[in-house]
């Protein structure tokens, strides 16, 4: 994955100095965010309900993100994974609601999503396809494959020990916060923290120099895919849950937002390269700003219109700053 900015070596303090606001831009203007809803609307926003709302709103898209964060260190993007969340989602409601056991059929869901990545990892690592073609691609056949599973309709009648995986809680704290917070440490560890993470950042950087350097790119990049497929099964189930109903349809917002919550991330912490905790508040930043200009009632086609510029903004200041500390 391209560098949004990076760093020279022997840099200067100068340098250094010039960056910060390209480092930490982002995350000020989320405090930014979050002061300006917390002093319109303090009865509301700040209300425990809400908060806890807004964790669970986001919860779900930072599972997805959280894996989509190791396909853009590897160097690549995955479109499907919105389409592979909602068919993950209907396969499980659909073995449910015929008697299938909870377990039997959340596994089922799994390993679906494991398979669609592996058969994305097969088609970009090992045949040499376009990342962007070939998940554009299973994005529109997963899509389709939903819709004829289900005749385009909803699934209802999902059992209540299902049910628990979205909507219960674990002492205060709601099942799919726990969810989200596992997935992302889980990637944190492994990208930072292992021989294979950095491997990842390495064929995101150079993919030649790493192959040259005796890492396995096929199969790491492979991997990545196989995650990813991961991720947005189990974003899928436990949106089904949350819901108690499969939609075909369901999980296609998460495509985007996953995409972008990870570029905003970039901007932060780690010079242009994507990052778990920068991953994190580029998710705590869509969902706060939906939330808060729900509360407003904002229209939410301006709400869309609001969410793109501010994310062409925080990349394209980080940017200018980095290119202008390059230059000094």
């Amino acid at each position: 994955m391209t560098s949004v900015s990076e760093a020279p070596a022997g840099t200067s303090l100068r340098y250094r100095w010039r960056l910060r606001p390209a480092s930490y831009g982002t995350f000020l203007g989320f405090l930014l965010i979050l002061a300006l809803f917390s002093a319109l609307r303090p009865d509301a926003f700040l209300s425990p309900t809400n908060l806890r709302n807004i964790l669970e709103q986001v919860a779900i898209l930072a599972v997805i993100t959280a894996t989509m964060t190791i396909v853009m260190v590897a160097g690549d993007f995955d479109l499907s994974v919105g389409s592979l969340a909602s068919l993950a989602g209907v396969t499980t409601a659909s073995l449910l609601v015929r008697g299938v056991g909870v377990l039997p059929a959340v596994a089922a869901g799994f390993l679906l999503g494991a398979a669609a990545g592996a058969l994305n990892g097969l088609l970009v690592a090992y045949l040499g396809l376009s990342a962007f073609v070939t998940t554009l691609a299973t994005m529109t056949a997963f899509r389709g494959l939903a819709l004829w599973y289900t005749d385009g309709s909803t699934i209802f009648g999902l059992p209540d020990a299902f049910l628990g995986l979205g909507q219960g809680t674990v002492g205060p704290v709601p099942a799919p916060v726990i969810v989200m917070a596992l997935a992302m440490a889980a990637v944190w560890v492994v990208l930072a923290q292992t021989t294979t993470g950095r491997r990842w950042y390495a064929v995101g950087g150079n993919p030649e120099a790493a192959y040259l350097s005796g890492v396995n790119v096929q199969r790491l990049r492979f991997g990545a895919f196989v995650l990813s497929g991961i991720g947005a099964a189990v974003a899928g189930v436990v949106l089904t849950s949350r819901l108690a109903s499969a939609h075909p349809l369901a999980g296609e917002p998460f495509m985007l937002t996953s995409i972008a919550a990870v570029f905003l991330g970039m901007t932060m912490f780690k010079d242009g390269q994507p990052n778990v905790p920068g991953s994190l508040v580029g998710v705590l930043i869509l969902g706060v700003l939906s939330n808060g200009l729900n509360i407003l009632q904002v229209n939410t086609y301006i709400q869309d219109v609001l969410t793109g510029l501010i994310i062409v903004a925080a990349v394209l200041v980080s940017r200018l700053a980095g290119t202008g500390g390059r230059r000094s």
